[in-house]
């Protein structure tokens, strides 16, 4: 049995769900997101709860079982909840600034860097340096915090970069002489 197959959705308050053929519709307060729905599996809405079933038990349908309920789950808490993902500048000089749907970060290289917020994405500067990236769609917002990353990943002897608040960074020693 799948662990993660077999667990129950819970449908929280203000959120509506629709099961449509192969995708499965969820709108809430924070949005509106569509999950596909595998032909393995079955999908069954009962009152404020959501199982997922497989319709055989053989290894592959187990893995989508898994993988069509995380999905269901993660659209719906996205539509009632959100995600979120805390990110931090370190470095001398290093620094990001958000002008409209622009973020502008100054990363020691010899020109800012300029990336276009998509719509269903937002972000809160807290300071300089500490920014928060939000959104209903948890793959849409990994994407794009990792994007951001990529810009200026955090080296291993200073550690100056974009980094996840909550990433540890390995450090390495310098030259001895």
């Amino acid at each position: 049995m799948s662990r993660i197959g077999q667990a129950i959705i819970n449908i929280p308050d203000g959120v509506e769900v629709k099961k449509d053929n192969n995708k499965f519709l969820v709108k809430g307060s924070k949005g509106e997101l569509t999950a596909p729905i595998s032909d393995e599996v079955v999908v069954n809405i009962d009152k404020n709860v959501i199982r997922v079933e497989p319709k055989e038990k053989d290894f592959r349908n187990k893995a989508i079982w898994g993988t069509t309920r995380a999905l269901i789950n993660n659209a719906v808490q996205g539509v009632s909840v959100g995600f979120e993902k805390e990110m931090e500048i370190v470095g001398v000089g290093y620094r990001g600034t958000l002008q409209g749907k622009k973020l502008t970060l100054n990363l020691g290289l010899s020109h800012p860097v300029e990336i276009e917020v998509p719509d269903d994405i937002k972000i809160k500067m807290d300071g300089n340096t500490k920014f928060t990236v939000s959104s209903a769609d948890k793959q849409k917002l990994g994407e794009f915090a990792a994007m951001v990353r990529s810009k200026r990943p955090p080296e291993p002897f200073k550690g100056k970069g974009i980094r996840y608040s909550d990433e540890y960074i390995l450090r390495k020693e310098g030259k001895k002489k």
